[in-house]
């Protein structure tokens, strides 16, 4: 398999890595059958994610994909983040192979888990914000 540069880099020097103690939400998404799980933490401070780690036991590309995605959302309000798509995830890395993008799907999904929590947690109930949260492993990597 081909990655881009970006993947590699991500991969090699992953940004964002570890646990948030006291976390403000926390997502979990995949299964240990694929292969692939990720952890998200979230800090957030007035609807905004000050701090975000992630924990991912997986290929390259998935720990590629929660690094990055952890980037793109650092900073931003809740609902800029929820909008986050799997198909973004995939440009920002400049491409994933074809099997490897559910990955990113994983990535997206992790955030939305992680934002989901955080809504219930303040006692609000998340689906109508977050929406439901599917799990993609039927269409797992083949390593």
């Amino acid at each position: 398999m081909i990655y881009s540069e970006k993947v590699m880099d991500h991969f090699a020097n992953p940004r964002n890595i570890g646990e948030i103690e006291g976390a403000d939400g926390v997502g979990e998404v995949g299964n240990a059958k694929c292969g692939d799980i990720m952890k998200m933490y979230l800090k957030i401070d007035n609807g905004v994610i000050t701090d975000v780690k992630f924990k991912t036991f997986g290929c390259g590309a998935a720990i590629a994909t929660s690094s990055i995605a952890t980037e793109m959302i650092k900073g931003k309000p809740l609902t800029e983040a929820l909008q986050l798509t799997n198909k973004a995830v995939v440009e920002a890395l400049d491409g994933l192979p074809p099997a490897k993008i559910h990955c990113s799907v994983l990535a997206e999904q992790a955030i939305k888990s992680a934002i989901s929590d955080y809504y219930t947690r303040q006692g609000i109930d998340p689906t109508p914000i977050v929406g439901t949260i599917e799990d993609h492993c039927e269409t797992c990597c083949e390593d």
